[in-house]
């Protein structure tokens, strides 16, 4: 007589933010990691939040996260956790008299913020509109994929969209989990460990600024930016929501620094600073230029600035 076939036991992997997931939801099938699982899986699943971990706790979570990206994208990834400068709010503008719609802050986002490529992730929108045509608090009705031969077009204006930094964030209040907050240099963040991908922050966001991972992001192994911060452009996981943090990795590591958009624009669109700093040329902007900021009745307070320079 045929013996048999005795199947391995399936191995029990986190689960933790499904974990996360049921208890928002209210559900009772919580999935727990098995009892024989590795240590590390249990360190995993039983991670504080971010904001209520010490140093030393903070410390052990980047190691155990560097050790996990090396083993799935073989680099050795960096990532850091500085906290919020004192004495900063980080303020954006954008001079729509200047942008020319090429996209070059698109794809220098994408490789700064390890987006993925396949499928496609990004996290600024230049949407194109015919002058006099429509007001562009329309966002929803704008064209998002023009593909002239050459760009400015004639007749046209762009206008870059992404992450408005809000100092009211709907997004923030819409979590769940608590997984997104307002930091104290006025940027949005997320917990990736903690996002469930509920998505209720993306119904809520007026500006659609945040993206969800339907699958695992795909980075090539040799354009990985290895220098990250846990808030910002460590590589993401399938099932969770990201979005524009003002490259933190770049304006907190290193104070005086631009966000990649801001480094690339060709044509000097793009200013950023802090807001608080008199002599800063965001501050300049904002007390001399006629600016406006989108969807303004929705009483969201973006920092993100739009003007026209002439």
């Amino acid at each position: 007589m045929k013996e048999p076939k005795i199947s391995p036991p399936r191995e029990h992997k986190v689960a933790r933010r499904s974990f996360l997931k049921g208890a928002a939801l209210g559900s009772v099938a919580l999935a727990l990691p098995s009892r024989d699982a590795d240590a590390s899986i249990w360190d995993a699943f039983f991670q504080k939040h971010f904001r209520e971990m010490n140093d030393k706790e903070l410390k052990k979570v980047l190691k155990r996260l560097e050790q996990e990206y090396a083993e799935k994208y073989g680099v050795d990834i960096d990532i850091s956790a500085n906290k919020p400068l004192s004495g900063v709010l980080f303020g954006y503008g954008l001079d729509l008299s200047r942008c020319i719609g090429c996209r070059r802050c698109v794809y220098a986002c994408v490789g700064e913020n390890n987006q993925s490529r396949d499928p496609q992730i990004q996290w600024i929108t230049v949407l194109r509109f015919k002058k006099g045509d429509k007001w562009v608090n329309d966002l929803e009705n704008a064209d998002k994929y023009y593909n002239p031969d050459k760009v400015p077009e004639e007749g046209y204006f762009y206008m870059p969209t992404q992450c408005q930094q809000c100092e009211n964030p709907p997004c923030v209040s819409a979590c769940p989990t608590q997984a997104t907050w307002k930091e104290d240099d006025g940027i949005i963040v997320v917990d990736y460990n903690w996002c469930i991908g509920c998505r209720y922050c993306m119904a809520a966001c007026p500006y659609g600024a945040r993206h969800f991972n339907w699958t695992g992001p795909g980075i090539p192994k040799d354009e990985i930016n290895t220098k990250t911060h846990y808030l910002g452009n460590r590589p993401r996981y399938h099932g969770i929501v990201e979005k524009c943090t003002f490259c933190i990795q770049r304006t907190r590591n290193t104070p005086g620094r631009y966000p990649a958009c801001v480094e690339i624009c060709p044509v000097g669109a793009r200013k950023f600073g802090n807001m608080l700093d008199p002599k800063s040329e965001i501050r300049y902007c904002i007390e001399n230029k006629r600016i406006f900021r989108l969807k303004e009745d929705l009483n969201t307070y973006p920092k993100f600035f739009y003007f026209f320079a002439t």
